[in-house]
């Protein structure tokens, strides 16, 4: 037989692009439709109804960026077509290849009551069906003109930037009748072609559908498509009926729509997409009993509570049905590096907590297909919160290595294991496409092993979530030869399953590290700074305002602290504060990370004064908020000030420079500025490699090929400019003030020795404005480290600082919270930092034999896109370093420098409402539990790597204790207190959480 396969697949792609898929809506007449455009930001729909309207036409533009535009659309039912299924057909200038990242449309009855939204592939609005002939209706459209970012027009992301010029003109307003068998004869003919032509060449069934698809089209007449689809219809039914193979792969389609909840628009667009895509989904449950929909980040579900409860309403009622299905146990799909301890536990605790009590769902899988790469501490946590799987998509964009596994137990810092998957498919906006599901089939690397994957099905970001077209699909390719088996079902029911067949999964140990967008370590320092500074704060509050209630009776701020708590929650999602989001974003997260401040350190001086009790004599109450002892003054706990008399720094010139010297360390300054000596006279060892300078600025050009503010690549440390050059150096006070100046900068550093202390201090402000570059701290010490062991949440990460493979090299940058150690037995040093996450460690052995390791921190980066001003301006970084620093070392001054005193008047001594007699036990937190009740939660974690043994005190007469969840419940598996008198006894393994729930005696 001659090949005559092209002929007939292009014949199949103009067939369908010029006759069938139009005559889908084969009768059609205008719609008529007015204007109104609102100003500002968005309203409600009782101020858009009762606004003036002016009368549109087809090819009107509308829409400046950012702006929303009301359309109301009337229609009359032509007398001819009664009985006839009939739609609306809106397209306002939809950019059809990018659903989510264009305009939008929700439409309204005219009672205000919603009906679904209008997105690129989903421009329908369903009159009805068997209409009578001369019925009218009318609509009103939220037209929201948000503009398309994805090329990197960065002044479109500020509405102050945007300019005023329409971005959309309108492309249609038509009624028409849907014909239902032609549509269907669409589902078929796609679902066939996508299949075909993934098949072998040499594939007996890849010709047989080619030959079904051939007498179908000569079934058609296409002067009358309408017609004849039945004909056409029926010459596919029998490749359509033929059965899967029974080997094929089993692919679960969980109904999603991925919604950033800011990144190219602002947090305000989000609600508006949230109720878009909501309403879209509920309308296609109506009319699709067996279509499952999961969402994640309780947030969302909040914003949709709060604005839209008519919404609302019908999603809570899908939830009853089992079609709707709150996934994630988190308030947003958060990044995992950066958000320190307790706020990554609060993102569990928030999460399902909502879930629990507006739906009566316990979550139990935790969904993250999109963060930048997964913290260690993250299995554990999920076990914690009572989840018991995890999902992730996003490791496939891995440069370097493709992830070894599809369905894997994960296994965290302290061992905890945890069912996982990452969906084979490679997206979590999957269209269910003959392309999508063969490569799902085709990519899995556990066959022979497992059978089953899980695949996310939906438009994201506001592109309308599941259409009907998917559904359809999804139809048609659960028994279909040639293809996977495709079952719509809950993620529960597919996680239940693949971990049942799967008997030995392979184990992964440690951090899911995503080898790409390292550069939002970086990114955007000043929300990076709000983030950190925001939970060091919330420790405080809750520190001090529940040692305040048992102690005084002070009323605890519940309310106020769980509202914070989501705010700061909120901006940790995984474009905020990786700094990956349009400029409007970050304006914003800066002006509420300030008004948090203001707010908490209100809560905090309240709750100290309350402490402290009356000033005797102009008296001084030190208080102490970090969790190690310090200066005399307990964890937790605040002595009135003694009166010290410290040994003064010695500050001297040295050769051009300056030397500090504290008895502890002796660091020495050049003329450059550049610290050329810091000896630990401790053990009468240097620090600084031979050769070298420590705090050495160094600039590299920044422009990645791909993601602005995401990435950094390997290749700019090809080039390098070391900031030697000073404008002054000179003494400050006990310090040495160093001032320099390049490109279009200006940097001030005032280096510090403390007294009593093996630290030296560095206070840097840095008046930024280049363009593109690359701002580093560099600390080449003389040390042999084959490792680094970096802080993350309840413990810390060791990483090799070689390049042996290629897993290695591909980490080149690297988070770190607020310590990076590295060391050799018997020696080491670290740096600590109050807000910096990025770090490089390199190493290179000196011609004498010995080695120099080299720790660097990002300070600044100066991306265009998506934001074009990206950190320009005035900036405070501190940081220091520790020389003869073991990692327990750098735990506790870590803590220390993050949390500094405080000094507040009074004359009270207050002793810590807990404490704990092992350094190695950190509490990350002190508060009263969330129920009211009165009880003293306290959570900690061993923080060293070891076992610990430790006694926990109460500071109060305790009448009872239990080791509880996140969410402060008793443990599932009955996990008791060991209690005698006031004292808990505990017993850690290596980096393992505990979370105890302290009942106060109330006996008098």
């Amino acid at each position: 037989m001659h090949d005559d396969r092209t002929l007939t697949e292009e014949r199949l792609d103009r067939v369908l692009r010029e006759r069938i898929r139009p005559a889908v809506h084969p009768r059609t007449a205008p719609l008529a439709f007015e204007v109104w455009h609102a100003p500002g930001e968005p309203v409600p729909f009782a101020e858009a109804v009762a606004a003036s309207y002016e009368p549109g036409a087809v090819g009107d533009p509308w829409g400046p960026a950012w702006g929303t535009s009301w359309f109301r659309v009337t229609g009359r039912v032509p007398e001819d077509w009664a009985g006839e299924t009939v739609e609306a057909v809106i397209d306002l200038g939809f950019a059809r290849d990018r659903p989510g990242f264009s305009a939008e449309a929700l439409a309204h009855r005219p009672d205000g009551g919603v009906v679904k939204a209008l997105n690129p592939r989903n421009t329908w609005l369903r009159v009805g069906e068997r209409v009578a002939g001369g019925e009218e209706f009318t609509y009103l459209l939220e037209a929201a003109a948000n503009p398309e970012i994805l090329d990197g027009v960065g002044a479109l992301g500020d509405r102050e930037t945007a300019g005023s010029e329409p971005l959309y003109r309108v492309e249609r307003m038509d009624v028409a009748v849907f014909d239902r068998q032609v549509w269907e004869l669409v589902q078929d003919l796609e679902v066939l072609d996508q299949l075909m032509r993934q098949l072998p060449l040499g594939s007996a069934r890849r010709w047989e559908i080619l030959r079904a698809v051939e007498d179908c089209l000569d079934a058609l007449d296409l002067d009358d498509v309408g017609a004849s689809a039945p004909a056409g219809r029926e010459r596919l039914r029998a490749v359509l009926a033929s059965p899967a193979h029974a080997s094929a792969h089993r692919l679960s389609a969980v109904g999603h729509a991925h919604i950033d909840s800011a990144w190219l628009w602002p947090l305000r667009e989000t609600v508006r997409k949230v109720a878009r895509t909501t309403s879209n989904v509920v309308a296609l449950m109506d009319d699709h009993p067996e279509f499952v929909f999961a969402m994640s980040q309780a947030q969302q579900l909040d914003w949709l509570r709060e604005h839209r409860p008519e919404l609302y309403a019908r999603v809570r009622e899908k939830v009853a049905a089992g079609q709707f299905v709150p996934v994630g146990g988190m308030w947003v799909e958060s990044d995992t590096n950066m958000p320190g301890s307790e706020a990554l536990a609060r993102q569990f605790v928030h999460g399902k907590r909502f879930f629990l009590e507006e739906f009566g769902v316990e979550t139990e899988e935790v969904w993250l297909p999109d963060s930048f790469g997964y913290s260690a501490a993250l299995p554990q946590l999920v076990a914690l919160s009572g989840s018991r799987w995890f999902l992730t998509q996003k490791i496939s964009w891995n440069t370097t290595n493709p992830f070894p596994h599809h369905s894997f137990l994960w296994e965290g810092l302290d061992g905890t294991r945890v069912f996982t998957h990452f969906p084979p498919v490679d997206t979590y906006v999957a269209e269910l496409s003959g392309q999508e599901l063969a490569h799902a089939e085709a990519n899995f690397r556990d066959k022979g092993r497992a059978t089953r994957s899980l695949v996310p099905f939906g438009w994201g970001d506001g592109g309308g979530g599941p259409t009907r077209e998917m559904l359809a699909r999804a139809g048609r390719l659960a028994d279909l030869e040639g293809s996977p088996r495709v079952t719509v079902e809950k993620p529960a029911d597919f996680f239940a399953a693949a971990e049942a067949e799967y008997e030995r999964p392979p184990v992964w140990l440690g951090e899911l590290y995503l080898e790409l967008h390292r550069g939002t370590y970086t990114s955007q320092a000043r929300t990076k700074q709000g983030n950190r500074r925001s939970e060091h704060l919330l420790r405080e509050a809750e520190l001090w305002a529940a040692t305040a209630a048992v102690r005084t009776g002070f009323r605890y701020p519940y309310e106020e602290l769980d509202r914070i708590w989501k705010s700061v929650l909120l901006h940790q999602f995984h474009d905020i504060l990786p700094g990956s989001s349009i400029a409007w974003v970050h304006r914003e997260a800066e002006a509420t990370y300030a008004r948090i401040a203001e707010e908490l350190e209100a809560v905090i001086g309240a709750a100290q004064r309350a402490l402290a009790g009356a000033p005797e004599g102009g008296g001084t109450v030190v208080f102490n908020s970090a969790p190690h002892e310090r200066d005399g003054v307990a964890a937790g706990g605040a002595v009135p000030a003694p009166d010290r008399r410290e040994a003064p720094v010695e500050v001297t010139a040295h050769d051009s420079g300056f030397r500090l010297d504290n008895g502890l360390l002796r660091v020495t300054v050049d003329a450059r500025g550049l610290v050329v000596s810091v000896v630990d006279l401790v053990t009468g060892r240097e620090t600084v490699a031979p050769g070298g300078a420590a705090n050495l600025l160094q600039i590299h050009p920044d422009l990645p090929n791909h993601w602005d503010a995401w990435d950094v690549d390997a290749f700019y440390r090809n080039t390098v400019t070391d900031l030697t050059g000073a404008d002054s150096v000179r003494r400050s006070g006990d310090g040495v003030e160093v001032v320099r100046s390049f490109g279009a900068s200006r940097v001030t550093q005032l280096l510090t020795l403390r007294p009593g202390a093996r630290r030296l201090d560095i206070d840097t402000e840095v008046d930024w404005h280049e363009r593109e570059k690359f701002l580093k701290a560099a600390f080449p010490i003389d040390v042999r480290a084959d490792h680094s062991t970096a802080e993350t949440q309840f413990g810390h990460v060791r990483r090799p600082t070689h390049t042996n493979t290629s897993w290695e090299a591909a980490k080149f940058e690297i988070c770190a919270h607020r310590f990076l150690h590295v060391g050799e037995p018997g020696w080491g040093a670290a740096l600590v930092n109050d807000s910096t996450y990025g770090h490089d460690v390199t190493r290179t052995v000196r011609e004498d034999g010995s080695t120099t390791t080299t720790v660097r921190l990002s300070l600044l980066r100066a991306p265009r896109y998506p934001a074009p001003e990206t950190d320009q301006g005035v900036h405070r970084l501190r940081y220091a370093l520790l020389p003869g620093a073991t990692v327990g070392d750098a735990v506790r001054e870590g803590w220390r420098f993050a949390l500094p005193e405080r000094r507040v008047p009074g004359s009270a001594a207050v002793a810590p409402l807990v404490s704990v007699d092992d350094d190695a036990v950190v509490v990350t937190a002190v508060k009263l539990a969330d129920d009211g009740g009165g009880d003293v939660v306290v959570r900690l974690h061993e923080a060293h790597g070891g076992r610990a043994s430790a006694r926990l005190t109460a500071g109060f007469a305790l009448a009872g204790a239990s080791v509880t969840d996140l969410l402060e419940r008793p443990l599932a598996d009955g996990t008791a207190a060991e209690v005698a008198g006031d004292v808990v006894r505990l017993a850690l393994r290596p980096f393992q959480i505990v979370t105890l729930r302290l009942t106060p005696d109330a006996r008098p």
